[in-house]
């Protein structure tokens, strides 16, 4: 059986970013050679032995138990998203185990009607390997009209990073498009052999550094709420306030919601933003549904 390459770089990255003395260790000297910390300590302070930790940070074929998992975890001082991306690297290597991903993605028709009947928020669906699977009107104004690009090109992440308005659009580029890479990292570590992630990273890979370094930091995120400042075109400085929802049996979809920050600015900026983009006619908004997320669309489901 091959070695497990994520997992083990993911294992080292960690592994380094712990500076000793936050543990009880000796603070670095001469004697170390690579930052934070060396894997005889990680054994030690997760109860295993030098040699099975090397031998799992190797990328071995060994399976640990959920207790030695658990013990791992702690000493690296992962948090929640990088457990269960640690549980899916794990799984990964193991045939039996593996979860394949989805071939085809929808989204309910009550929850299309949910987001059209947000005319007071912004909201979207995301999918697997941030595709976006849906958005109603406020979306669409507010961020991008997903709808009307090329299948391919409806992915959050590949948007974030290679599209200039993106860049224009987020004040706080950097840290959201990171964030953006991060969840993508997240479902290629749930499904490894989905080659329509592998074509995305390798796309990205090629056509961006800032991507290439942030894949290097192996970091992982599932966002549930937070802030963003945004620079619209429009109406210019505003900040937004957003909920992640995922949907009740789709485990790989989720709704995000976004709305105005409480403070004046962004108030006034929003309202102007809905009252100067009126709500299109009920038959226009059904035009952009019915979109599939499909493993390999084909060349006539394309726009031009």
């Amino acid at each position: 059986m091959p070695h497990n390459v994520d997992l083990s770089e993911f294992l080292r990255s960690r592994r380094a970013r712990i500076a000793p003395e936050s543990v009880g260790l000796p603070e670095r000297g001469a004697y170390r050679r690579v930052p934070g910390l060396r894997r005889e300590e990680v054994a030690q302070l997760a109860g295993v032995s030098t040699d099975y930790y090397t031998r799992l940070e190797q990328g071995r074929p060994i399976t640990p138990s959920g207790s030695v998992l658990d013990a791992i975890a702690t000493a690296l001082q992962l948090d929640a998203s990088e457990r269960s991306h640690l549980l899916d690297l794990i799984r990964g290597r193991t045939a039996g185990a593996r979860r394949p991903a989805p071939t085809v993605q929808k989204v309910r028709p009550g929850l299309r009607r949910l987001l059209d009947s947000y005319t007071d928020h912004a909201a979207f669906v995301l999918g697997l390997r941030t595709d976006v699977l849906a958005t109603n009107h406020l979306c669409r104004v507010l961020i991008a009209d997903f709808d009307a690009m090329p299948h391919r090109e409806r992915n959050l992440t590949r948007w974030m990073i290679l599209n200039e308005d993106a860049r224009e659009l987020n004040t706080d580029w950097e840290r959201i498009a990171a964030e953006a890479t991060a969840m993508l990292r997240l479902d290629a570590g749930r499904y490894p052999e989905d080659t329509r992630t592998a074509e995305l990273v390798g796309e990205l890979t090629m056509k961006s550094e800032p991507f290439r370094r942030w894949w290097a930091d192996h970091k992982v995120l599932v966002r549930t709420f937070g802030q963003k400042r945004l620079h619209h075109p429009q109406v210019g400085d505003l900040t937004i306030d957003y909920q992640a929802f995922t949907m009740p049996g789709q485990d790989d979809q989720t709704l995000f919601v976004y709305l105005p920050a409480q403070d004046r600015q962004s108030q006034e900026a929003w309202n102007l933003l809905a009252s100067w983009n009126a709500d299109p006619s009920p038959a226009e908004r059904r035009s952009h549904s019915g979109w599939v997320a499909e493993s390999a669309p084909t060349p006539d489901a394309k726009r031009d």
